[in-house]
């Protein structure tokens, strides 16, 4: 059984890389402190320039965001 995509609040809001920063901050202060490691990932598109690859990378990074906070509260409900 899958559990819907479902955004933390806030999550349409984010339009630039330091609100998605914060955005992922915020995701991950719900995770245990071993998943902290996720945010090293985030300085690989730190030269991106391009507006639209930009808002790109900000919806993929918020549906990741959000497909692993679901698994995470899924599982920690049924254990």
């Amino acid at each position: 059984m899958s559990c819907p995509a479902m955004p933390l609040p806030q999550a349409e809001l984010v339009r630039s890389s330091l609100q998605l920063y914060r955005y992922l901050l915020r995701c991950c202060r719900q995770l245990p402190p071993v998943t902290l490691g996720m945010l090293q990932s985030f300085k690989v598109h730190a030269d991106e320039d391009d507006p639209e690859r930009i808002q790109q990378i900000i919806k993929r990074a918020i549906e990741d965001a959000d497909w692993v906070m679901n698994k995470y509260h899924y599982y920690r409900r049924k254990n």
